[in-house]
């Protein structure tokens, strides 16, 4: 889970990025108390100690069986505790391990995030893939999935020659700054298909291609780099950035692409929500801002906490730092919504999905406590799909992490995944 921090001042810079927001934000918050929608299910509690495998709920995907949605899966990262496979009743099906190394020096693997993509043609033929950012490791991971294979739906089809992602050799890996966020996406144009790949601690975007290999195995390239800012011009002339403990910059995590468009959408935690092609050229636009951004703070390194200072009222009025978990509820003819994780009050952020319509604010709500499963706090991944998943879920999914199940096992950190009947999200958004 993503540690909130406070914000804090930077020394003035002429180098500051200068930022406007694509659309002026509501001139006052939506007074309307935030309404809830109610999970369904949800996954068995993961425990990140000795006895649970340091497993810790992160990020989900949702896949669609297209011979028999009833049959769907939901994958999700479990940090150390490497990968689980749900199925639409949140049993579990498949754990995969991360990779262990054979020097105690060296860091094991850590599964960030995942997302997927569909019909990549492969040496062994067309298949869909869950592609997973390895943070211990620097490298993606890369698993077919196989509803019908009698040891679990995914195998690990990664080319054993990849590369990592930022780092230049162990030393490196080792410090962590390395492959955090991830959303895939495939060009129309030209079939090839990528993964957007940001980096621990740092501002930096990576675009990756998926590369087929021999024998089915699936490799990846770098086609180009980008950083984003780590220090933002005020309208009072100061320079900005957020606070954080020694050599940290604001980093991303949550991403997602539209397919309609090629539209990245990424969430730079302690800052906003970024809008960019996601080919990652042309300049990218923040179309919403956290509520702490601008607001001067200082770090304690005893603490590793952050005190904040006065709030000089530049920040937005929706999200609450952190902006986590990325997600589209995509329909016809490029409508729908994007949706956003504000783990700093729990709540999730809608927004018009249309770059024409400047991405508009739309509505907040709650995914709360039912009376047969708790609620979501502190949400650090989310996924939805609106199509038909059987009977259970007619017009989709929604699927997002909780970053404090109950009733939790004593003072144990407990995780897991609430599924949403995306129907009820719909209600909620639409009206």
């Amino acid at each position: 889970m993503t540690r909130r921090r406070s914000l804090c001042p930077a020394a003035l810079t002429l180098g500051a990025a200068v930022l406007t927001l694509a659309t002026a934000l509501p001139a006052q918050a939506d007074a309307r108390a935030t309404p809830k929608v109610h999970p369904r299910a949800e996954t068995p509690t993961l425990y990140n100690d000795k006895d649970g495998g340091k497993a810790n709920a992160d990020d989900p995907a949702i896949w669609r069986d297209p011979k028999n949605p009833a049959r769907s899966l939901v994958i999700g990262t479990a940090k150390k505790g490497g990968l689980r496979v749900y199925d639409l009743d949140a049993r579990e099906v498949q754990s995969i391990p991360a990779p262990e190394r054979d020097d105690d020096d060296n860091k094991r693997g850590r599964f960030n995030n995942v997302d997927l993509v569909h019909g990549m043609r492969l040496s062994s033929g067309r298949a869909d893939l869950a592609v997973v950012s390895d943070r211990g490791n620097d490298r993606l991971r890369i698993y077919r999935i196989d509803r019908d294979n009698s040891d679990g739906p995914l195998v690990d089809v990664t080319d054993p020659d990849a590369q990592p992602v930022f780092s230049a050799d162990q030393d490196e890996i080792n410090e962590q700054r390395t492959a955090y966020g991830l959303a895939t996406w495939s060009d129309a144009r030209t079939g090839r298909s990528y993964a957007v790949v940001s980096r621990r601690h740092r501002t930096d975007v990576a675009l990756l291609e998926l590369t087929a290999g021999k024998d089915g195995t699936v490799g990846y390239r770098t086609v180009r780099t980008v950083k984003l800012p780590s220090s933002f011009r005020l309208p009072n002339g100061r320079s900005w950035t957020p606070c954080a403990g020694p050599d940290e910059l604001p980093q991303v995590e949550g991403m997602v692409v539209d397919p309609a468009n090629g539209t990245l959408y990424a969430g730079q935690e302690d800052v906003g929500i970024w809008r960019m092609r996601a080919d990652l050229t042309g300049e990218p636009v923040l179309i919403d801002k956290v509520r702490e951004y601008g607001v001067p703070g200082t770090y304690d390194e005893d603490s590793e906490k952050c005190t904040p200072g006065d709030d000089p009222g530049y920040g937005g009025k929706h999200l609450a730092a952190d902006v986590e978990g990325l997600t589209l509820v995509n329909k016809p003819n490029g409508e729908g919504y994007l949706l956003a994780s504000s783990q700093g009050d729990s709540t999730f952020v809608a927004y018009d999905r249309k770059p024409a319509n400047d991405n508009r604010y739309l509505r907040k709500f709650r995914v709360a406590a039912s009376s047969k499963v708790d609620g979501s706090e502190e949400c650090d991944g989310a996924a939805a799909l609106h199509e038909p998943l059987g009977d259970k879920y007619p017009q989709g999914l929604l699927v997002v992490q909780d970053g404090h199940d109950t009733p939790a096992d004593d003072d144990r950190e407990a995780t897991n995944f609430k599924f949403v009947d995306l129907r009820d999200v719909l209600k909620v958004v639409s009206g």
